[in-house]
């Protein structure tokens, strides 16, 4: 599966979940691509789901805690209350190919807490911005916040310098690709994929019709690197916080 973590609410709270997309079935024991039961190559898009919705919270809440208990001590009390709230798994249906999937992935990969077109009104003290309420039937409302009220909840969703927010597993994790992925796409008829390295000079010619180094005003002469001037001082690092500051 391909997971895409979001650590935000519509308002900007901490509401850490996954966006998960799941292949519709996998490889066995043997190395061979298996569909869900009753599914055929031409059926498998009109299938509802891969796993029984009903239990799949319950399967998953398990599994998670099963999991996370392997690796710290978790108080019995606190699991004992865990395990009685109920986990929120929400599942969709097949995409119906590959546009869908790329679209799908286009909108989750690479969107930040909130984007500009939801501020309505800043000022020095206030910020005033657009929200779904889902649990009105999705309405759209307004909510304002002081400046520094803002900034902390922002600040709650940059993550660490180096944490990896989209990761792939099973038959999509890099070290598969070549042999898992292209097992699968033998089973569907599909061409195997093949790692390809691409020079950025060919992707601004062939996609962007840009040709590199070229002079932007005249058109002819051909940009060449003469000087690099670098910065006066680094980027600014952490610090400890200066209590008399």
């Amino acid at each position: 599966m391909t997971a895409v973590l979001h650590t935000w609410g519509q308002t900007l709270s901490l509401h850490p979940h996954l966006h998960c997309i799941v292949p519709g079935g996998g490889l066995n024991a043997k190395g061979e691509w298996v569909l869900p039961k009753k599914s055929t190559k031409r059926s498998i898009r009109n299938q509802k789901y891969l796993y029984p919705t009903q239990t799949l919270s319950a399967v998953y809440r398990a599994k998670f805690m099963s999991c996370l208990r392997e690796q710290i001590t978790i108080p019995q009390q606190i699991a004992k209350a865990v395990m009685y709230k109920d986990w929120v798994v929400y599942a969709k249906r097949p995409f119906l190919g590959p546009k869908q999937v790329i679209e799908y992935l286009g909108r989750y990969t690479h969107k930040i807490a909130i984007s500009n077109h939801r501020l309505l009104s800043i000022n020095n003290r206030r910020i005033t911005f657009g929200y779904k309420d889902y649990r009105a039937s999705g309405a759209n409302k307004k909510m304002t916040l002081s400046s520094i009220e803002f900034i902390r909840r922002f600040s709650m969703h940059i993550l660490p310098h180096g944490f990896t927010r989209i990761r792939h597993y099973g038959i999509l994790a890099s070290k598969n690709k070549a042999i898992d992925l292209n097992k699968a796409k033998t089973y569907f008829g599909l061409g195997k994929w093949i790692k390809q390295e691409f020079k950025w000079e060919d992707i601004a010619s062939e996609r962007l019709n840009i040709i590199p180094n070229q002079c932007p005003k005249c058109k002819k002469l051909t940009l060449e690197v003469i000087e690099i001037i670098h910065p006066m001082r680094g980027p600014p690092s952490a610090i400890k916080p200066n209590n008399d500051f």
